[in-house]
C-alpha cells in the first residue's frame, strides 16, 4: 500500500503511547497532526530527530500541531527509551506494524517502519508527506515546522 496523497483522509487508527493511554488519530481533529514514523529506539539518527522534537516542542505547539512519533518498538522498550533519552513527547506503539502498514511505510524486509513523515490538518486531510530514502536520514525540525505553518 502507498503512502496516503496529499488531500486525502488520513487513515484512522488508535495506538498504545509511552503515557499508558491508547491514541486514537480522530479523535484530535480541529488540531494539525505531525505522523513521524521512526525505524528503531536507541538508534542514533531516531535520537537526534526526537530528541530535537523534545528541543523544540514550544515551536510545534504554536502551530497547533500534535507530534506523534510512531515506532515499531513495544510499549516497554518505547518507555525506556524515552526515559533514557528524556524525550519529551509520548511515543506511539506500532507493534502490530498495522499502521505502517497502511500508511505505505513498512519495511516488509526488516519488518520495521521508514524513517517517515505524514502532515494532517485540522479536518483530518493529509497535506504533506516524505519518505526517506535511508533510514540514516531526517527532515530538519525548520522544514516540518514550515510545512505546518503553510497549512495556516
Amino acid at each position: 500500500m502507498p503512502i496516503p496523497v496529499a488531500g486525502t483522509p488520513a487513515p484512522d487508527f488508535t495506538l498504545a503511547s509511552t503515557a499508558g493511554t491508547d491514541v486514537t488519530l480522530s479523535t484530535l481533529r480541529g488540531k494539525k497532526v505531525l505522523l513521524a514514523f521512526f525505524p528503531a529506539a536507541f538508534t542514533k539518527t531516531c535520537t537526534a530527530e526526537l530528541c530535537g522534537f523534545t528541543d523544540e516542542f514550544a515551536e510545534f505547539e504554536k502551530t497547533g500541531t500534535v507530534v506523534l512519533p510512531i515506532s515499531v518498538d513495544a510499549v516497554p522498550s518505547l518507555k525506556a527509551y524515552k526515559a533514557q533519552e528524556r524525550i519529551g513527547v509520548e511515543l506511539l506503539s506500532d507493534f502490530r506494524r498495522e499502521v505502517s502498514r497502511t500508511y505505505g511505510v513498512l519495511n516488509e524486509a526488516k519488518f520495521s517502519a521508514q524513517r517517515a513523515y505524514v502532515v494532517i490538518d485540522g479536518e483530518g486531510k493529509v497535506r504533506w508527506t516524505h519518505v526517506e530514502e535511508h533510514g540514516g536520514f531526517k527532515r530538519e525540525n525548520s522544514e516540518l515546522l514550515g510545512q505546518l505553518r503553510a497549512l495556516g
